[in-house]
């Protein structure tokens, strides 16, 4: 699970400074997360390549975290895009930006698919056989979701000795692989577990953009092994957060730790700060393990 932060600062790109974006790539897939303003200008700075991204999940719709979602999709069709584009975000974003390509007749010339959220309670929107993404409610100042990534059980290993003495043939191995019970060649049943044990652990992410501090989404990302959650203020400015439904490190940190994850990355820093270390260190009163989004930055879970 990769995943590379195109821009991680609050409310206006700056010289420095890119707003929310980020590339999730898992299991096969290639996710965009947000799209502020300037993203297509990030991915070409960090050899994103435009056509494996099939998938792009806004959170809400306040400029730093859509503002660049139509330049993108203008640029695909530019470069003759012909895969298909899946869009998922709030009600309202299909007409944003078919209003722009309308005015500027300038409509794609490969589908283009939207999928509007209204629910206030989680659902899953994407599967297949690999990935299930779900919504995560989040309380912001308009109707706002994260999304939690989930990889899939992948196939058991084999313990090939095991299923030669117990006199299993070898065209049942994939079967095996795939977690069912098989018979042997004298007709017995044998369990899965016998000969096989659990592969590969699925790994889960789960993005929390723009929201108040919020138990209720707990039991949604429990035991996730990255939690990426805004945390725009420090305790400082506590009273900021509150006011204009935004999070601090510290109260970042606390829902990790309910939550049980294994990683925290802190982002959606605002600018009014010179640096972000004290973001780590106010978290890290809460919760031990605590990263620091930084445009540009790539990490391998």
């Amino acid at each position: 699970m990769k995943l590379t932060i195109i821009g991680c600062y609050s409310a206006t790109p700056r010289a420095l400074n890119n707003t929310t974006s980020q590339v999730l790539e898992i299991n096969n897939h290639m996710f965009l997360i947000d799209c502020g303003e300037g993203t297509q200008v990030q991915l070409r700075k960090h050899k994103i390549k435009f056509n494996r991204i099939k998938h792009i999940f806004i959170s809400h719709l306040h400029g730093d975290h859509f503002f660049g979602l139509v330049g993108l999709i203008s640029t695909f069709r530019l470069l003759t895009r012909e895969a298909d584009l899946h869009v998922y975000g709030p009600k309202g974003i299909k007409e944003i930006v078919t209003l722009q390509m309308k005015l500027a007749d300038s409509w794609t010339n490969y589908k283009l698919y939207f999928h509007e959220l209204t629910s206030k309670e989680s659902e899953l929107i994407f599967e297949d056989d690999r990935v299930e993404v779900y919504t995560i409610p989040l309380n912001h100042r308009v109707y706002t979701n994260g999304y939690l990534f989930k990889e899939k059980e992948g196939e058991r290993k084999l313990n090939i000795y095991a299923a030669e003495k117990a006199n299993i043939d070898k065209s049942y191995f994939r079967k095996l692989k795939q977690g069912f019970d098989v018979l042997n060649e004298d007709g017995v049943l044998i369990k899965n577990e016998l000969v096989t044990q659990a592969g590969v652990k699925p790994k889960s992410y789960a993005f929390c953009s723009d929201t108040t501090y919020k138990e209720n989404i707990v039991p949604i990302i429990k035991n996730a092994d990255v939690l990426y959650h805004e945390s725009t203020f420090l305790e400082k400015h506590a009273h900021l957060a509150s006011k204009t439904k935004h999070s601090t490190a510290k109260e970042a940190a606390s829902i990790a730790k309910q939550a049980n994850v294994g990683t925290l990355l802190l982002g959606h820093y605002s600018t009014r700060y010179d640096g972000l270390n004290t973001f780590k260190e106010e978290a890290q009163e809460v919760f031990d393990n605590v990263e620091l989004s930084k445009d540009g930055k790539t990490f391998n879970f």
